[in-house]
């Protein structure tokens, strides 16, 4: 055993000492030997000139490379207001100091930033990348950047990618959950985002939460010196007047930065529904229409502090409050061969949501090592009146209903992640993370009185708390050898769930625990190679959960009208997925998708109708089977002269299958999309955004064909300081027109939202650009992340 363990050591040393262990080291100094901090310095190995290092001086003028392999390297060192140096080729074979000494330019000239009308895209194994800092596109919110990425539909649900709408967005790798998707999309500024990342096998340093894709938005920083904003408003029709205004300002001199932004929105759409189903010898013709108009108020800031070269702390926070007040009316006609009543009925809802996010950090980052520590806090408030009544002139009588749900959600997050490169062609990357979820929703089911007040339903009245913790470790491997590149890792997540639900049963109060222990392993893996200069492939997999969510958990009902209420199942199981993946790319882009996905036990929307009370049902159940396929080809559009952007179909196949609950449901369907702008004379952008869809299967509901378009109109003003947006929303939408089969009967239903919506939107920017002579140590750092994300 011990003669093992000494082979092993020796083994680890000879691996370790096959990477060299030479440095490049020196001082950075003007011709009057005044030292130079931030000075951008990068090192490129000859042969490799697309893969090099880059660094920036310390405070004392310093810098340097380690863990360096022999070779002939050449350097180049620059800063704002001094000449360019650069030190051609020489040979490293220990360890090398050079002193570089910077002239002062004789005239500063206006520095020369070149840029792209589109931004820059990259497909890898794990994600696809869409880099926005050097794109010149009139962006005004995440809604319109989003509709520019291939192959991600954004409709009135949300976003959809290859026909999966469980989308999770992150923004900084940070949580959204509890934020108004539509609020998100379109109020978060898009001068603001740095890159996009959508992440459809997620790796092991991700939550092994969800069965879709991930969508990390990833912010700005230390892009530019100086101080400076923007100003933006908006005005707009859609089912009335809206409007939304926003101002974000930021600092960037020396080791203190800091940002923050605030936005209003009062935006109007409305859902309507319509329902034509059998129940007997009955026919129920229900209309239901839905106008929102809700009020949203956000603040963010972050603050960052350099201590040195190596170590950062910072501190970011996030408040978002939601009020909304909507009245939904229905229209139920229920007729037969001789008679024939009507139903007349309005919701009232009354919803008060906030949440607060707080997450301080501590970041150490080298060339070769980085480990970030954050803490990552989340406060949401959910309360909700909603009250169900009668009109005069209905002709069916029924009780009225009142239900006051408050809702409270605590979340504390604690993660530490560290990675080590260990050259060029490999990393390891390993970390934990801990998370502490306490929920209280206490739910208040009232029946009207003889006084045309309401008394408390004690047995339709229920408490349910959940209290969770998630425990995980994660190591990760990144490799490269000659065209071949490899990424695995495992996950490991402990997570016990507790939900207590406290309610009256025959004149007692009665308290029912439901525990749920889970302790699983998660692999994730990929493997690529570059098959030609041009064409490159790739396969991935990787093993997912889906938590039910916090709310589906409760068993109690909510009458959304008298005849259809949603309800809750505390029996709901997580489900499990295994994801396969295969990708080509052509020139680093998009070009030939396969995906496969089999879930066990997925969490399915499943609509059922009594026939002996006409009323339907929804609540979420587990269905045995889920099977999905997907096939995407894309194509880029700059063959047409003048323009940009994507076009290309996704067809899939979507299989739900259940004995259990008579679930037999199998579709394949087809959709065409197109993301296109074109410069008009004048310098107008004109860009384009469309798609096609032969039918889908959302749940239970088998949906008809469907098509959607948007287009919009952007110039700039005063200087490239003035950018207006005219854009035209939802020309074409048909909403989903489809049938449902509740399997002892039939429906006809149509979702549809309003139509030809307009905005138009102005953004200003204003303050200085550039410092005079420093560059944040920052300035470089975007090209080095992109040189040593290997992911």
């Amino acid at each position: 055993m011990k003669t093992n363990l000494i082979l092993t050591l020796l083994l680890f040393a000879g691996i370790f000492s096959m990477q060299s262990q030479h440095t490049i080291s020196g001082k950075i100094v003007d011709t009057d030997n005044n030292v130079l901090s931030y000075a951008n310095i990068v090192l490129y190995k000859i042969g490799e000139d697309n893969t090099p290092k880059g660094t920036v001086s310390d405070d004392q003028g310093n810098y340097s490379f380690a863990n360096l392999v022999s070779g002939s390297y050449k350097v180049e060192i620059s800063m704002l207001g001094f000449e360019t140096k650069k030190i051609e080729e020489f040979q490293l074979n220990s360890n090398k100091k050079l002193n570089v000494t910077l002239k002062e330019e004789s005239q500063t000239l206006n520095e020369v930033v070149v840029k792209s009308k589109r931004p820059v895209i990259k497909q890898t194994a794990e994600k696809l990348v869409v880099d926005l800092e050097k794109s010149e596109m009139i962006n005004t919110s995440l809604q319109d950047v989003m509709r520019k990425v291939p192959g991600v539909l954004v409709t009135n649900n949300g976003i959809s990618i290859a026909g999966n709408r469980g989308v999770r967005i992150l923004i900084n790798g940070k949580t959204t959950e509890y934020m108004d998707v539509q609020t998100l999309l379109r109020d978060f500024p898009a001068d603001n985002i740095s890159k996009i990342e959508v992440v459809e096998q997620p790796g092991a340093e991700y939550e092994a939460s969800g069965s879709g894709a991930i969508i990390n938005i990833i912010l700005k920083k230390n892009v530019r010196l100086g101080t400076h904003g923007s100003a933006n408003v908006w005005v707009g029709e859609d089912e009335g007047f809206e409007y939304g205004t926003g101002f974000s300002i930021a600092s960037y001199k020396n080791k203190l930065n800091w940002q923050t932004s605030i936005n209003h929105s009062k935006p109007t759409w409305r859902d309507d529904l319509f329902l034509v189903r059998s129940v007997g010898s009955e026919t129920y013709d229900q209309v239901t229409k839905e106008p929102y108009d809700p009020s949203n108020f956000t603040w963010r800031g972050n603050l960052d502090y350099y201590l040195n070269d190596k170590h950062s702390i910072g501190l970011g926070g996030r408040w978002n409050s939601r009020k909304s007040d909507r009245i939904a009316s229905s229209r139920t006609i229920i007729s037969d061969a001789t008679n024939s009543d009507v139903l007349l009925s309005e919701n009232s809802f009354d919803r008060d949501r906030t949440n607060f996010n707080i997450n301080p950090y501590y970041e150490y980052k080298t060339d070769t090592d980085k480990l970030v520590v954050d803490f990552n806090y989340v406060d949401f408030t959910n309360d909700n009146t909603n009250t169900l009544y009668d009109l005069p002139g209905s002709t069916v009588a029924f009780t009225d209903r009142r239900y006051i749900q408050d809702g409270k959600y605590n979340i504390k997050t604690y993660r530490a992640d560290y990675s080590k490169t260990f050259s060029e062609n490999l990393k390891l990357s390993f970390g934990t993370r801990y998370a502490d979820v306490d929920t209280d929703n206490d739910l208040q089911s009232l029946l009207e009185n003889n006084t045309g007040g309401f008394d408390l339903d004690v047995d339709e009245s229920s408490r349910f708390v959940i209290n969770e913790t998630i425990f995980a470790v994660y190591s990760k491997i990144n490799a490269t050898y000659g065209k071949w590149s490899f990424s695995g890792g495992l996950r490991y997540e402990d997570s016990n769930t507790n939900g207590t639900s406290t309610f009256m049963q025959n004149g007692s109060l009665v308290s029912e625990v439901q525990k749920r222990p889970i302790q699983k392993i998660f692999p994730s893996a990929s493997i690529s190679k570059k098959l030609t200069e041009s064409l490159g492939a790739s396969l991935s997999y990787s093993y997912r959960i889906q938590r039910p969510s916090y709310s589906s958990l409760n068993s109690f009902a909510t009458f959304l009208d008298p005849f259809s209420a949603g309800e809750g199942n505390p029996n709901l199981k997580p489900s499990f997925t295994n994801n396969f993946q295969f990708n080509l790319t052509y020139e680093g882009q998009p070009f030939f998708t396969v995906g496969y996905s089999k879930t066990d036990d997925v969490i399915f929307d499943l609509i059922q109708q009594d026939n002996t009370t006409a009323q339907i049902r929804q609540r979420e159940v587990n269905v045995e089977n889920n099977a999905n396929w997907n096939f995407r080809l894309f194509g880029p559009l700059s063959f047409i002269k003048g323009v940009d952007g994507y076009t290309g179909f996704i067809v899939t196949h979507t299989d739900f299958q259940s004995s259990t609950f008579n679930v037999n449901l199998d579709k394949w369907n087809l959709f065409w999309f197109i993301q296109a702008s074109y410069e008009l004379p004048w310098g107008i952008d004109f860009e384009l955004s469309g798609n096609y869809g032969t039918g889908a299967l959302e749940g239970q509901i088998d949906v008809d064909w469907l098509a959607q378009l948007d287009f919009s109109f952007s110039k700039k003003f005063m200087d490239n300081k003035l950018k207006a947006n005219l854009g035209f929303n939802k020309m074409l939408n048909r909403g989903f027109v489809g049938t449902i089969d509740y399997g002892n009967g039939n429906a006809n239903v149509h979702s549809n939202g309003s139509r030809q919506n307009i905005q138009l939107r102005l953004v200003y920017s204003f303050g200085s650009r550039f410092g005079k002579k420093k560059t944040r140590r920052n300035s470089s750092r975007d090209e080095e992340n992109r040189i040593q994300d290997n992911n």
